[in-house]
């Protein structure tokens, strides 16, 4: 089982080349924690972290 892609920028998880979130190109494989957010408008923790769209993020990404 492979590890997932983290996007450095916006620290969401991906499975293609171009993150959907932020566009940008620049992975990591090497990450530690992961979030799901349902609704980041009401989430105090997706407001902190920056995330802009509902999905899987890691906490930090190396």
């Amino acid at each position: 089982m492979a590890k997932k892609k983290v996007c450095k920028t916006c620290k969401l998880f991906v499975e293609t080349e171009e993150c959907p979130s932020c566009k940008g190109n620049q992975f990591s494989n090497s990450w530690q924690g992961r979030i799901y957010f349902l609704d980041t408008e009401k989430s105090y923790i997706a407001q902190k972290m920056g995330a802009k769209s509902k999905g899987e993020y890691a906490l930090k990404v190396r």
